[in-house]
């Protein structure tokens, strides 16, 4: 999971592209963050879990 665990993988990371530069927020919380943040809500993707489940198998 250390490999995965960070906003940009969350399913509530959204980005927008802004006229001053990317905008990057949590919709769940209503903060905005960075990419390579973390927090304990993290939910990750479909396709994050996928990859964790290829790498470290059951």
């Amino acid at each position: 999971m250390k490999d995965f665990h960070c906003c940009a993988t969350c399913q509530h990371f959204k980005a927008e592209k802004k006229a001053e530069g990317m905008k990057y927020y949590c919709s769940r919380l209503g903060y905005e963050t960075k990419t390579n943040y973390k927090f304990n809500c993290w939910t990750p993707t479909k396709q994050v879990i996928n990859l964790m489940n290829k790498k470290n198998p059951s």
